[in-house]
């Protein structure tokens, strides 16, 4: 019997084994699909943010004459992008694998089914496993529309389209979250008119309000369409392809449609009911400590609901791990598990929002620093954004830290560790950043939150 049985090898998945294999334990990991590392690696995360880059430096390739570079005509091939993309996966897929069999970890391919709370039957082999404990970390997959299901020809989701080769020539996409707004950018910056629609009353709605705003305002001078607090009330096929008619009254025409609504939690087939684990609004219940209700079965991820993000599953499985080998270890803290948009410009935010804050019954002061004051922005050429903080007006603690502009997701790990360290807005003063970066926006965005920013 192993010690330990893992359902999926996506970011939770993995991670949890290599943690579980380095205390000591009989680890085996079982995968349904060929190759290892979950959608995130696999059709999400990685492709995406390698599409992204190759956007990013199409864009600085078609605004060289601001630098003093000329470069004459510059042709694009999206195509040669996707196949990069594959590339890109292909290396870190291999790693994991190697990382499974440095540390041990039996791989199994086929569909685990749970058939007691120490037994998994493996399809379509047969095969069973024997586990003391039991992690499912089976994931989640994109959430379809009524009459937009992908079809291969002009309906996908970013499942479908990290495999198109060839760009639309129009195209809408139904949802304005991280997936909506960054594939807007991609196919926005090889000339496609795209329209993204989004059923909430902004861009990136779980995001600050004042970031959506730039992020909108960005956009808009892109020329990429956003049509907000919309819901799709017809949607036909017509015309360029497709007619989406929206219930406010406006129509958007485009060949393709790409649906970014979300995602659905892969709880099906697993042997849950029978095994009399507790599933919630389509997710599985877990405590703190990532337990279910059945002794010895856990589930981290997106299989357990928000937040859907890799990272956060990776923690989860070092908790559940953890936490399975009887060891002290803290929960995790959802509020500071940080979020990125890799758009351009970038979103980056951990914590709570202005409004969250007032929500929760803080009185509240907030600090910002435009990155037009940042010398390290101006010297790259783009001084989009600004960085936010939020601060609990009674202990002047950081509450939330938002930022949006060039490369702010690398600002993240301070972000992060002043909220989780408790770290005073005031106490930023004793901190010394190197001049010039982009972590100077930090800084001063603290101290403006007290009225003490240097630069503005």
């Amino acid at each position: 019997m192993k010690d330990l049985a893992i359902i999926g090898s996506g970011p939770g998945g993995y991670v949890a084994a290599i943690r579980a294999a380095q205390l000591g334990m009989a680890v085996t990991i079982i995968e349904e699909q060929d190759t290892l590392g979950g959608i995130c690696l696999n059709w999400g995360c990685i492709p995406s943010k390698a599409l992204l880059r190759n956007a990013e430096v199409l864009r600085l390739i078609q605004e060289a004459d601001r630098f003093g570079v000329e470069t004459g005509q510059v042709r694009a091939d999206f195509g040669a992008a996707i196949s990069r993309s594959r590339d890109v996966v292909s290396k870190l897929v291999n790693g994991v694998a190697f990382l499974m069999r440095k540390n041990g970890v039996e791989v199994i391919r086929g569909r685990g089914r749970l058939v007691s709370e120490q037994t998994i039957e493996i399809q379509p082999s047969g095969q069973t496993v024997a586990a003391s404990q039991v992690v499912i970390a089976t994931g989640a997959r994109p959430k379809l529309l009524p009459g937009l299901a992908p079809d291969g020809r002009s309906t996908y989701t970013y499942r479908e389209a990290l495999e198109l080769r060839q760009l639309p020539r129009s195209c809408a996409i139904v949802g304005g979250g991280a997936i909506g707004a960054e594939f807007a950018y991609v196919y926005s910056s090889y000339g496609v008119p795209v329209t993204i629609i989004e059923a909430l009353p902004r861009l990136l709605p779980q995001e600050d309000e004042e970031v959506s705003k730039e992020v909108t305002r960005q956009f808009e001078r892109r020329g990429i369409g956003i049509k907000v607090g919309s819901l799709i009330g017809k949607a036909e096929r017509g015309g360029v392809g497709w007619q989406l008619s929206l219930e406010s009254g406006d129509m958007v025409e485009a060949e393709m449609v790409l649906t970014a609504t979300g995602v659905q939690a892969n709880v099906e087939d697993l042997g849950l009911e029978e095994l009399g684990v507790v599933v919630e609004r389509g997710v599985v219940k877990v405590d703190d400590h990532l337990r279910t209700n059945i002794p010895g079965v856990f589930a981290i991820g997106d299989v357990t609901g928000p937040p859907l993000l890799a990272h956060a599953a990776s923690a989860e499985g070092v908790i559940a791990v953890e936490t399975a080998a009887g060891r002290e270890v803290a929960p995790l803290d959802k509020d500071l598990v940080p979020r990125c948009t890799y758009c351009q410009p970038q979103v980056a935010s951990t914590g709570l929002t202005e409004q969250q804050a007032k929500d929760r019954g803080f009185q509240v002061r907030t600090g910002k620093f435009p990155f037009s004051a940042s010398g390290k922005a101006i010297a790259m050429g783009d001084t989009t954004g600004f960085v936010k903080t939020v601060v609990d007006s009674a202990t002047g603690r950081l509450l939330g830290t938002h930022a949006v502009g060039s490369e702010v997701t690398e600002l993240l790990p301070e972000m992060v560790m002043a909220a989780w360290s408790g770290v005073r807005a005031d106490q930023f003063e004793a901190l010394v950043h190197a001049h010039p970066t982009l972590s100077e926006a930090l800084k001063e965005a603290a101290l403006a939150a007290d009225g003490q920013a240097i630069h503005i």
